[in-house]
Parts: C-alpha cells; structure tokens; sequence
C-alpha cells in the first residue's frame, strides 16, 4: 500500500494556497492516488464558526485564545486525518499548523508554545510557503478583507514568522508566489513529488 503523506499550503491571504492546493490535487488524481482536500479553518463546525464570528469583528477574544479556537478546530479533524494518512490517502491543506504558529509569534505568543500544543496533530509530510508581499494581497482583494487581511502592518509581521518558520523546522519550501500561476503549480508539483519519495 502507497504511503499517506500531508502536503500543507501556507501563506498570506490571496498568495495562491487554494489555486495551487486544487492544481495539486489534480495531478495526483491523475497519478491514481486518494486525496483529500482540508481547508482550515473549516467554518463549518461549532468552533469554526465561533472563529468567523471573531474575524468577522463579533467577537473580541485575546491572541491567545483565537488561536487555540484555530488549533481546537484541526484537532476537530484530528481521528479522520490519521485515518486517511494511515490509509495511504494524501490529505491536501489550505492552511494547516504553522498558520497558528506565525500569526501567534505576530502578536507576541510563544513559538515553542504553539508549536506544543499541536503536537499531537499528524505532522506536514511538505510545508509550502507561498511568499508574496502584503500589498500584493490588497490589489488580489480589495473588498471583504476580514480583520487580519485590513492590517498591513499584521500581515508583515506574519510573512517574516512565516521565514522564521521556514528556517527553523524541517521540510518546508518557499515559492515565490508572486510569480505566473503556471510557473508556481511545476515548482509545487517538483517539491511535492520529491517529499513523496523520501524514505
């Protein structure tokens, strides 16, 4: 039986997660394998509605208490991924740890602490980071910008936790995502079907 793996998409909001995740997905579909689509956070449970609220501006929960609700809400798919993984399945995310991590150390929270907390989650098999600049964000969307899209300065912050993130932990790539989609989609397929064949 063909290994699961985790094949996590991480960036700014309109750097491309959700474009190049459904490319990906192609692809392996046309190679024979089972794959699954995750996207955090899932909006659709009690606890990621209580997140949209948030991020709507109804609610008004500290920094650390909105992202233990980002973390609670994996850990509400937690028994289905391991299953999946154990399978053979690869489960595709639109966002999956290190979006807790790097927005968390924007606002000042510990790394190691958010880190822990999620570490009985299954772990990134390939962490792609979609780099673009934060400007390049606003002219992608320029209306219905939620609470963290609207603050410039938020959003720079994160994109270096997400450098920081990079460098520190293994198995990650950074793909510069303000290039042709195209251009993107042939590196992601490359670091993908390369984390696929390391032992």
């Amino acid at each position: 039986m063909m290994r699961g793996a985790l094949l996590a998409f991480e960036g700014l909001d309109q750097s491309g997660k959700q474009t190049q995740a459904e490319r990906l997905r192609d692809v392996l579909l046309a190679d024979g394998r089972q794959v699954r689509f995750l996207s955090f956070p899932e909006y659709s449970t009690a606890i990621g509605t209580e997140i949209g609220r948030a991020l709507a501006g109804e609610r008004d929960y500290g920094s650390d208490t909105i992202q233990l609700l980002y973390i609670a809400n994996r850990y509400e798919r937690r028994a289905d991924m391991a299953g999946w993984l154990a399978a053979g399945d690869i489960l595709i995310c639109d966002r999956y740890l290190a979006s807790s991590v790097a927005y968390g150390m924007a606002f000042g929270l510990d790394r190691d602490w958010l880190l822990d907390t999620q570490r009985f989650l299954p772990p990134p098999t390939l962490t792609m980071l979609l780099d673009i600049q934060p400007e390049t964000a606003v002219t992608r969307k320029q209306h219905d910008r939620d609470r963290y899209e609207r603050d410039l300065a938020l959003q720079n912050r994160v994109r270096g936790c997400y450098h920081a993130l990079a460098a520190y932990l293994p198995h990650w790539t950074v793909l510069d995502g303000e290039r042709a989609k195209d251009v993107i989609h042939a590196d992601v397929v490359t670091a993908v079907r390369a984390a696929l064949a390391r032992p």
